[in-house]
C-alpha cells in the first residue's frame, strides 16, 4: 500500500522530469469566496495535468525488460497523456483505451505522444475487460488510472508540494479542494499531508449526478453512479471510488463538495480572467467548490485546478457564459 515512504521514493525518480507547479491568487477570488484561496495550478505540468506525475512514478518503476514490452492505460484523456509521454520520455511504446466522446484535443494529444489510441464506447463496453485483454495479448503492463499504489504515490508528490508551500506562507490549517473522480489524486494528497501538514484537509470536489465519493465518504462504503456520462467534467466521470483509494480517503478525507456543471464553467472563466490560467471543467470542481460552496468551509482554502486540457468550444462556451 502506499505510504509516505512511498510518495518520496516517487518524487526523487519524478526529479529533473515533473514541474513544481505554483501556488496562484487572486483578490478577485477570494472576494467572491469570502476566504483567502489559494490554487495549485496543476493545469500547468507536463501534458496539462497531474496525471503526468502518476505516470512517470509507475513507467519509471518498471524493470526495464518488463518496460520495455510496452505499457497500457485506459483514460478519457488525461492519465492517457501522461502515460504516452512517460512511455515515450522512456523509449518504450504505449496502448491508451479511450472513450470514444473523450475531448478530441485529448485524444489528438494522445496519439501525438507516439501511442496507439484503441477507442471504445464507454456506455456499453468495459474499459477494463479491453485492457486486461489488450496486455494478456501483447505482453504489455497495465497502468491503471488511480488504483494503483505507484500512480498514487507519484501523484502524492502533488500533497508534497502544497505542503511546503503552505508551511513557507505560514498556513497551518486549511482546506484543500480536490477534483476527484476515482480518488488517485486526492488519495496521494491526503497521505502526504497527513504526515507533513496535518493541519491541512482534503474534500472531494464532484459533479453533481457523478458524486460517487462523496456519497461513498457519507455511507461509509463504495457507492456507484447510475449514470456514466452526460457532464462536461470528462476527466473526473469513474464508475465509484477505487478498491485502493476509497479507504484511504476514509480515513483522511473531510466531506465532499458537489459542484454543477455552470459552476465549473464559471470557475474555469475566473481561473482565465484572474489567473491568466487554462482550466478544463474537471479540473475546475475544486476552484467552482471554493468559490460557491464555502459554507462549510475555513478561513482558507487550497483548491487543486487538476488539469487544462479543454476543448476550444467548451472553453469560449465559459468565457461566452460568464464574461469578465
Amino acid at each position: 500500500m502506499t505510504d509516505i515512504a512511498m510518495i518520496e521514493a516517487a518524487r526523487a525518480r519524478l526529479d529533473g522530469h515533473v514541474r513544481r507547479t505554483p501556488l496562484l491568487s487572486s483578490p478577485f477570488l477570494d472576494e467572491i469566496a469570502g476566504r483567502r484561496v489559494l490554487v495549485k495550478a496543476e493545469c500547468l505540468q507536463h501534458t496539462g495535468s497531474f496525471k503526468f506525475r502518476g505516470a512517470w512514478s509507475a513507467v519509471s518503476a518498471l524493470a526495464p525488460d518488463v518496460r520495455a514490452n510496452g505499457v497500457i492505460a485506459f483514460s478519457s484523456g488525461n492519465h492517457a497523456q501522461g502515460v504516452a509521454y512517460a512511455a515515450k520520455l522512456h523509449g518504450v511504446p504505449s496502448v491508451i483505451i479511450m472513450p470514444a466522446d473523450a475531448p478530441r484535443i485529448k485524444i489528438a494529444n494522445t496519439r501525438a505522444y507516439g501511442a496507439e489510441v484503441v477507442l471504445y464506447d464507454r456506455i456499453n463496453e468495459d474499459r477494463d475487460a479491453i485492457g486486461e485483454r489488450l496486455a494478456k495479448e501483447r505482453g504489455l503492463t497495465l497502468i491503471k488510472p488511480f488504483d494503483e499504489p505507484l500512480v498514487i504515490a507519484g501523484q502524492g508528490t502533488t500533497g508534497l508540494e502544497i505542503a511546503e508551500d503552505a508551511t513557507a506562507l505560514g498556513i497551518a490549517k486549511a482546506d484543500v479542494l480536490v477534483p476527484t473522480g476515482g480518488g488517485g489524486l486526492i488519495s496521494g494528497i491526503s497521505l502526504a499531508l497527513a504526515a507533513r501538514a496535518p493541519g491541512l484537509t482534503v474534500h472531494p470536489a464532484e459533479p453533481q449526478g457523478f458524486d460517487d465519493m462523496t456519497r461513498s465518504l457519507a455511507s461509509g462504503k463504495i457507492e456507484r453512479n447510475a449514470a456514466q456520462g452526460g457532464s462536461i467534467c470528462d476527466a473526473i466521470l469513474t464508475p465509484q471510488p477505487g478498491n485502493i483509494t476509497f479507504p484511504i480517503l476514509s480515513r483522511l478525507s473531510g466531506a465532499g463538495i458537489v459542484v454543477t456543471d455552470d459552476e465549473a464553467l464559471h470557475a474555469i472563466s475566473l481561473a482565465f480572467n484572474r489567473l491568466k490560467i487554462v482550466v478544463e471543467p474537471g479540473g475546475a470542481a475544486a476552484l467552482a467548490a471554493a468559490l460557491f460552496h464555502g459554507e462549510t468551509l475555513g478561513d482558507t482554502v487550497i483548491a487543486v485546478c487538476s488539469g487544462g486540457n479543454v476543448d476550444p468550444d467548451i472553453f469560449k462556451l465559459a468565457l461566452d457564459r460568464f464574461p469578465a
